[in-house]
């Protein structure tokens, strides 16, 4: 049942609920926190799937907090809000794309050691940032956003560390620059999800 600004009685209590706050302060000192580490460590380790993935958490740290500014506005302006989550989301995916094809073109050495160990870290903070988002997955379009982009995390931290392994035994980046596009793939395909969440959200609020 929907009240008067078009929220249904599940998505306010969401909303309106201390846990979730709480979980989403969290997830944002983490996720800023640990990308900046991150994406150091994918500098010195001239990693293009770390550097991705340090993007990725410092996206779902910004994210996150416009989630948080969201809170107590109309289903209307958080589904407005999740249409520019997914937009940056996509704008994160087409960086990610040019510097992988421009890592293509170079094929300069990665350091697996250094990358995996960034990496192990990366999914041990995600661990932590997840858990206190699991009673919070479904919702309007804005909490969906947030529980995707800490998904994201978790998947790309895992793929990282697999790309690390494979860079270890290869001896080649292409482990790497592939793991890379994997990512940008993800963000591309939750932007949609958004996206599509968003418009569902907005036509609820305004009756159309």
């Amino acid at each position: 049942m929907a009240d008067d600004c078009g929220c249904s009685a599940d998505d306010e209590l969401i909303e309106k609920s201390p846990g979730y706050r709480r979980a989403l302060w969290i997830v944002v000192a983490l996720n800023v926190g640990y990308g900046i580490v991150e994406l150091f460590g994918g500098y010195l380790s001239n990693s293009q799937a770390l550097k991705a993935d340090a993007l990725d958490f410092l996206g779902d740290g910004s994210i996150t907090f416009v989630a948080i500014l969201a809170i107590g506005w109309s289903l209307a302006w958080r589904a407005r809000a999740a249409a520019i989550q997914g937009l940056f989301l996509s704008a994160m995916a087409i960086w990610i794309l040019y510097e992988t094809v421009f890592r293509i073109l170079d094929q300069s050495a990665v350091e697996p050691f250094a990358m995996g160990i960034f990496a192990f870290g990366a999914l041990i903070v995600n661990i932590i940032a997840i858990l206190p988002l699991l009673p919070y997955r479904d919702g309007d379009a804005n909490v969906r956003a947030v529980w995707l982009f800490s998904r994201n995390d978790a998947i790309g931290n895992v793929a990282v560390l697999i790309a690390a392994g494979l860079v270890a035994l290869t001896g080649a980046p292409w482990p790497d620059l592939v793991v890379a596009l994997i990512i940008a793939g993800i963000f591309l395909h939750s932007a949609w999800n958004i996206f599509i969440h968003a418009r569902r959200d907005l036509h609820r609020a305004t009756g159309g």
